[in-house]
């Protein structure tokens, strides 16, 4: 009865947009604190992790207690907590190698910072997660400096489930390497499956790209798409040059071997022209090479550097993007990128080369250009005297003829 009253007064009810919002905003709610429970659960249990793997390394517990006291532990925590999961010999032994990873070596603070740096300025959820995790290193973890290991449990950790973590440290060679897969989980929710096929295909060096502002200075869209076509270095392997060549001459031969270069730049790029003339101010200037990109629909001016970066050389191409934009783009088309390719870069300098300049530009490298080797061609003396008896014997001939 209670049933067929409640279906009765069901077709009396009137949902208008105001009742829709509001369900709507109810559905969000609850979905956003299910998240947050499975993130706080899934911190918990990681940070306990990394605890535990921080201590295994620094108390030198083999060194104490016999080679098999990571085994006792096991059997001691397992018999405590005979339905909990994840006390196995291995998972602790996964601890261990997952802390020490990260903790001995030198780079990995500095990587970590960049990557947290860019996705906190897309996730307030990260953010507040980890403000608690830092809280909590800050208040729980005894500050140990034996061997210089000790470090804190990063707060992106918490986003990345702990299977993840072990196919990352199990499979990737390097915390540069690992990072960027922790980051790829972080940025696309990926699976595990995901995740596995990432590392298989090898995408952290496929995906090497140039150092560039794009993320901050392109609309999402756009600004990931020119990410993937600048490359973090050029192959000019199909260029022949003798030692010593000048920038001039690095022009020529790639634009005599233009189709091997748009090869190398990727799909989408139009050359233009090299040497393209632009007038400022009354006063001729000239672009090395200018481009047009059909995918990203934006003109893109390449600078050559046949020396390693110096910080000028980005006053100098945000001049021409500048110009670029002024003279020649149109109000259809996206902004126009800068993409600096230099014999070597050092990525501080390049960092703050861009501070301040509101265009968005790219650094590259490239080499393996071919260098030829210089032939001696100039004669010996003895070659000179025989040449020269050549020339005498045959005057003589002209002469006698005559």
């Amino acid at each position: 009865m209670k049933n067929k009253t409640f279906l009765v007064h069901s077709h009396n009810i009137h949902l208008n947009a105001e009742y829709i919002k509001w369900i709507k905003n109810i559905k969000d709610s609850f979905r956003n604190s299910q998240i947050k429970a499975a993130v706080k659960v899934n911190s918990e249990q990681l940070f306990f992790n990394w605890n535990l793997g921080r201590d295994l390394n620094i108390k030198r517990i083999e060194q104490k207690w016999g080679t098999g006291i990571v085994e006792q532990i096991s059997l001691d925590l397992q018999s405590e907590f005979p339905t909990v999961k994840g006390f196995s010999v291995r998972n602790l032994w996964n601890m261990k190698k997952w802390y020490s990873f990260y903790a001995f070596s030198k780079e990995t603070k500095s990587i970590l910072k960049k990557i947290e740096n860019k996705i906190n300025t897309k996730s307030v959820k990260l953010q507040q997660v980890g403000a608690e995790i830092k809280r909590r290193n800050i208040k729980n973890m005894k500050k140990l400096h034996q061997l210089g290991a000790e470090m804190d449990f990063p707060k992106i950790f918490c986003y990345v489930p702990w299977r993840h973590h072990i196919e990352i440290i199990t499979k990737c060679k390097s915390v540069n390497e690992a990072l960027f897969y922790i980051s790829k989980v972080v940025e696309e929710n990926l699976s595990r499956k995901a995740l596995i096929d990432c590392i298989n295909a090898d995408m952290f060096h496929k995906s090497k790209f140039a150092l560039t502002n794009f993320s901050e200075k392109l609309p999402v869209i756009q600004g990931k798409l020119a990410q993937e076509i600048i490359k973090d270095n050029y192959d000019f392997s199909f260029v022949s040059l003798y030692k010593g060549y000048n920038e001039t001459e690095l022009e020529e031969a790639l634009e005599q071997n233009i189709t091997k270069f748009l090869l190398e730049l990727g799909k989408g790029f139009a050359f233009i022209g090299r040497q393209k003339e632009i007038i400022v101010s009354g006063k001729i200037r000239k672009i090395d090479m200018l481009f047009y990109h059909i995918h990203l629909k934006c003109y893109i001016v390449v600078e050559l550097k046949t020396t390693s970066f110096e910080p000028e050389f980005a006053g100098k191409l945000n001049f021409y993007v500048n110009a670029v934009n002024e003279l020649i783009k149109t109000d259809n088309e996206n902004p126009t990128i800068g993409l600096l390719i230099c014999k070597d870069k050092n990525q501080t300098e390049v960092q703050w080369a861009f501070q301040g300049i509101q265009n968005p530009m790219g650094i590259a490298s490239y080499d393996k250009i071919k260098l030829k080797e210089i032939q001696k061609q100039l004669p010996t003396a003895k070659q000179i005297q025989k040449h020269i008896a050549l020339i005498q014997k045959e005057i003589n001939l002209n002469i006698k003829k005559s």
